[in-house]
């Protein structure tokens, strides 16, 4: 779970799961849409694909990444556990 939190508590790594929703994507066609290194972008790709948020397929030369919405769920429900299931004080 600590995988998970910490692959969602980088902005750049937010963005590439919300660009993911509207489907799977190549590893080249996300980093274009950033101004980053490539080494930096597969390492936000990693800790996405370590932390169980996305999946990736290798296609020849291409790696695929797509949204794993099961771990953002578990997270979610995680959250709800140690928090009381949204009750307030």
């Amino acid at each position: 779970m600590n995988k998970t939190f910490k692959a969602l508590a980088h902005p750049v790594r937010r963005e590439i799961l919300s660009m993911l929703r509207d489907g799977p994507m190549i590893s080249g066609d996300i980093a274009a849409r950033f101004d980053m290194a490539w080494p930096t972008m597969t390492g936000h790709l990693k800790v996405l694909k370590e932390a169980g948020l996305v999946h990736a397929e290798r296609f020849d030369t291409q790696i695929r990444y797509r949204l794993n919405t099961g771990a953002a769920e578990e997270a979610i429900a995680a959250l709800m556990a140690l928090f009381g299931k949204g009750e307030t004080s």
